[in-house]
């Protein structure tokens, strides 16, 4: 990390952190910007962010504006948007090399990024990477093949807490004098958006609502078959007398249909409600916020169910929660439930052999831990 040069009054700064593009790891980035906004409480914090993730920052305390790019604005026009604004300091979340190019092409005197080849000549603050940074490199077939035979080579204790993405966030942060320690990752909702939900979808207010995310947008790989979350949500319901809220993209819609399907004949009274392709990202938040918990994959929704305050129940298989688990490392009011399989984590889209990670976590540990999560009925009513 290089050393920290003289910061002017933080009352006259003005603050660009170039955003991440994934919904999950916007929302892991935001104990980082709590402690830049309590490093600079009077600066004015400025977000740069793609267009479709603009919302997720509505009312949110570290940041004074939010600045978007489409996917189609090239680094010249959104490097000269930023120019126009002046900043002093700039920081670049992500680790692409057009993120750096950005900051250095819109001429911000201080630009604060983590170190890397081509990289580094556009930046002023180089940080290196922490010595607990795991890289999830994907592993390839032929490695997945012989640690399948050799599974006695493979550790399987738990990574340290300190693993987590939220400190790959906070150690830029900590380059400008922020507390590296963790917050939990926080997205405002407020309650006049949650009435505006119950009334838009007309969800009664005295039925115990549970959030399904069946979809993962990187690939099939982290999702747990369909055919489990319907046998998953029939049990639950029949237990906890819920309902269920099916959220998803567009892209997710045959899946939450048929899934939706399923549970209205089981429970034609009752039936879940499909949302999916039908919300905005405020009211993704709303929603997900008057859940009393959320049965997911490892996904964007279940990094917002956690920073709105819902309880998390998520099934990980190429992927591993001690990276990017919702909300704040450790935080033992969610469950996470994997299988102990020596290829996991391979963080591949596709599983090229057996799926057995996401397999071998049966329906009924899920149903579980999803009764063991929110609670006897009478406690939570």
């Amino acid at each position: 990390m290089s050393p920290q040069p003289e910061i002017r009054d933080p009352r006259s700064e003005k603050i660009l952190v170039r955003g991440v593009n994934w919904l999950g790891d916007a929302v892991m980035t935001t104990p980082a910007l709590l402690r830049l906004r309590e490093r600079f409480p009077g600066a004015h914090i400025a977000l740069l962010t793609h267009e479709k993730l603009a919302d997720l920052w509505q009312h949110h305390p570290a940041v004074d504006a939010v600045m978007t790019f489409s996917g189609g604005d090239s680094v010249w026009q959104v490097a000269n948007r930023l120019r126009e604004e002046k900043f002093h300091i700039g920081l670049a979340c992500p680790n692409s090399h057009r993120a750096a190019l950005e900051l250095w092409l819109a001429r911000i005197p201080r630009r604060v990024g983590y170190a890397a080849p081509i990289r580094n000549w556009f930046l002023t603050d180089r940080v290196r990477p922490r010595e607990a940074f795991v890289r999830m490199r994907k592993r390839t077939t032929a490695e997945i093949r012989r640690l399948i035979r050799s599974p006695e080579t493979v550790s399987k204790e738990s990574e340290p807490a300190v693993r987590h993405h939220i400190y790959h966030y906070l150690h830029i942060a900590a380059l400008l004098g922020a507390n590296p320690e963790p917050l939990p990752p926080n997205l405002e909702t407020s309650e006049a958006e949650v009435q505006a939900v119950k009334q838009k979808f007309e969800l009664s207010a005295d039925t115990l609502w549970f959030g399904m995310n069946p979809g993962a947008e990187y690939g099939p790989a982290k999702r747990w078959p369909k055919e489990r979350f319907i046998a998953a949500a029939i049990e639950a319901q029949r237990c906890a007398k819920c309902r269920w809220l099916i959220f998803g993209g567009a892209a997710d819609i045959p899946l939450a249909t048929e899934i939706s399907a399923a549970l209205q004949h089981q429970f034609p009274s009752t039936p879940a409600l499909n949302l999916a392709g039908k919300t905005t990202l405020r009211e993704l938040c709303a929603l997900l916020k008057l859940c009393r918990l959320l049965l997911t994959n490892d996904s964007g929704p279940m990094h917002v169910a956690a920073a709105v305050g819902t309880l998390v129940v998520a099934v990980f298989g190429s992927t591993s929660p001690e990276l990017t688990g919702p909300g704040l490392p450790g935080d033992s009011r969610h469950r996470l439930l994997r299988a102990a399989v020596p290829c996991s984590p391979c963080f591949l889209r596709e599983c090229p052999i057996d799926f057995r990670c996401m397999l071998r976590v049966e329906v009924g540990q899920v149903v579980e831990a999803i009764l063991q999560t929110c609670g006897p009925r009478s406690e939570i009513l």
